[in-house]
């Protein structure tokens, strides 16, 4: 053996090491005693050697291995940490563990899935995506999702398992989305009635499909139009809503978060709209027209008529006035020269001499396959007014697109008076 190295009995620090980690008694439970280390050997001089942290550093070096297993640990990975204290000054919640190929658990797989399906939770059960977002059926079942609203000029693949709606628009400033998002309210909204949840999805899911969960938000939760839309932009910092789509969320709020086609504001939307795709239709929709006065039943007690001054016939109602501001009316803008005639109010500013009317059903024939015209009384003829699609300029200033332009001095507003069913002619 080579000089200056000890030999130490087998077995001594071995039995030391085991009882250190067993820990101090518990209880009542007795512990067996340890055993007893042999003699250490003698050393060339005749006097004994002591090991290196004989029994009595074993005993105080044990008490303190034992508290550092009391305390919790931090386990490593995925591990189920030890403790050994009954109440740990902090919790800590291990990350759950994928066991024999299951489900995530459901707080896992929800954030999963939206990682994986490029969806964007905006509320509970409702997410706003992409094309992509349907790519995965599995995450759209992690997510909950039981209802996929498409708007997209494409019709999309169907989607298993999901109840699913599409609604055809381009991503374009003059496309009508306005017309279509009550009904896609009440869409997203059945699905999170019953328990799911509902994803919004467009192309690139940054225009379209964040108008309409802007909607949604400012029908169901209040909000104005630029409260919903930076809720949304919050969630997903992307969006960006074309300019036309941001006017159309501005009069859906104006309306009170309801598409009203009594409205003069939609009115007015709506004609604005066929204006722009004028040019390209062969015929106008039924719609836009409001009902000839002479082709329903009257109720006199309700209406409120205007008849041509020269033969007295019904031309329109006051529900199908479109009224506007009054403008400053800059003459340099001015479309044509205004006459002396014209009245004044009192603060000098001139008043509107006419009236601008949604389309009759009288007026077709004069409106199909031109831009703008003459308005004739269709039973005497007589000049009333003129239509541009273009627009006109009221005599206040006011410029009106597209217009549909009645002179007040052509017409009569008839009116029911409260005794009986006598009516008087107001001119």
């Amino acid at each position: 053996m080579p000089a200056g190295l000890r030999r130490f009995p087998a077995g001594t620090f071995t039995a030391a090491i085991a009882a250190a980690l067993a820990g101090p008694p518990r209880g009542d439970t007795p512990r067996p005693p340890l055993p007893a280390a042999p003699a250490p050997p003698l050393s060339p001089g005749g006097s004994r050697l002591a090991p290196a942290g004989g029994a009595g550093e074993e005993a105080r070096a044990r008490p303190a291995i034992a508290r550092r297993h009391r305390g919790p640990r931090r386990p490593h990975g995925n591990s189920v940490p030890v403790v050994l204290c009954s109440a740990p000054s902090w919790e800590w919640r291990p990350p759950p563990r994928h066991v024999g190929g299951g489900a995530l658990p459901a707080a896992m797989s929800v954030a999963a899935a939206c990682r994986a399906g490029g969806m964007v939770p905006v509320l509970p059960g409702l997410y706003v995506g992409g094309a992509e977002s349907c790519s995965s059926p599995e995450s759209l079942a992690a997510a909950g999702v039981v209802a996929v609203l498409t708007v997209d000029a494409e019709e999309p693949a169907a989607v298993p398992g999901v109840r699913a709606v599409h609604v055809r628009v381009r991503d374009e400033p003059g496309a009508d989305l306005l017309s279509h998002l009550d009904e896609c309210a009440a869409f997203i909204g059945a699905a999170r009635a019953g328990g799911g949840a509902a994803l919004v999805r467009c192309h690139a899911g940054v225009s379209r499909s964040v108008a309409v969960v802007t909607a949604y938000l400012m029908k169901t939760e209040g909000l104005g139009w630029e409260e919903a839309y930076a809720a949304v932009r919050a969630a997903k910092p992307d969006a960006e809503v074309n300019p036309g789509f941001q006017g159309q969320l501005k009069l859906y709020e104006a309306m009170g978060c309801a598409v009203d086609s009594s409205s003069p504001l939609y009115k007015r939307y709506r004609l604005e709209m066929l204006r722009e795709r004028y040019p390209e239709l062969q015929d106008l929709p039924r719609e836009v027209f409001a009902v000839d006065p002479t082709s329903v039943c009257q109720n006199p007690n309700a209406e409120v008529l205007y008849r041509c001054r020269k033969c007295r016939r019904a031309l329109f109602r006051a529900s199908s006035i479109l009224s506007h501001t009054e403008g400053s009316r800059p003459t340099a803008f001015a479309h044509k020269r205004m006459t002396d005639t014209a009245q004044l109010c009192g603060d000098g500013r001139e008043k509107c001499t006419s009236y601008f009317t949604e389309p009759v059903q009288w007026m077709e024939p004069a409106l199909l396959g031109v831009m703008e015209g003459q308005l004739l009384c269709p039973k005497c003829t007589s000049k009333l007014g003129s239509f541009s699609w273009w627009g006109e300029q009221c005599s206040c200033g006011r410029w009106v697109t597209p217009a549909f332009q009645i002179h007040k001095s052509r017409v009569d507003e008839v009116r029911t008076l409260p005794v009986g069913n006598f009516q008087a002619a107001k001119t």
